[in-house]
């Protein structure tokens, strides 16, 4: 039996430094985003570093290799509720699963944590990710146009049952 060619772990220092990066790098270059998504990023993953709650909240790094390879975060945002953020894949690791990966610990997470529902937002742009959430089981339940990080696009809200 071949290993697994990632692993997914609790954040090391210097990750969520790596996770701002390299949100902040990919996304200027494959959908030019501007910085202040990357100032957005920074505030998600500064607030979960600083004060997030180990029993309902987590962030995961998928490795492999020694490289990391992607995130994401689930964080708390009623005591019923919680959502996913800052998920990323790095170009090297697609196709290996890594998103879906997150996404189902995420969720697995979630629903032994208490919560009844995760929410999540993105952009109609990120086609992979909303591929990977819809076939998770998330639901759009809506959308509006906006330009916050340059280039027009659709923000999006999805969400989750998890009973």
């Amino acid at each position: 039996m071949q290993p697994a060619p990632f692993t997914l772990r609790p954040p090391r220092p210097g990750d969520i430094g790596w996770v701002i990066e390299r949100h902040g790098a990919l996304y200027a270059e494959e959908y030019g985003f501007n910085a202040q998504f990357e100032a957005l990023v920074a505030q998600v993953a500064g607030a979960f570093l600083a004060r997030h709650d180990q029993a309902r909240e987590r962030c995961w790094i998928a490795e492999g290799d020694g490289q990391r390879l992607g995130s994401v975060f689930l964080v708390r945002k009623t005591d019923d509720i919680g959502k996913l953020r800052l998920l990323i894949v790095d170009p090297s690791a697609r196709g290996l699963g890594v998103g879906k990966a997150l996404v189902q610990t995420c969720i697995d997470f979630a629903r032994a944590a208490g919560y009844r529902r995760l929410t999540l937002w993105t952009n109609d742009i990120l086609l992979a990710a909303r591929g990977i959430y819809q076939a998770a089981g998330f639901t759009l339940i809506a959308s509006a146009p906006h330009s916050d990080f340059g280039p027009a696009m659709v923000g999006e809200d999805w969400e989750l049952d998890l009973n």
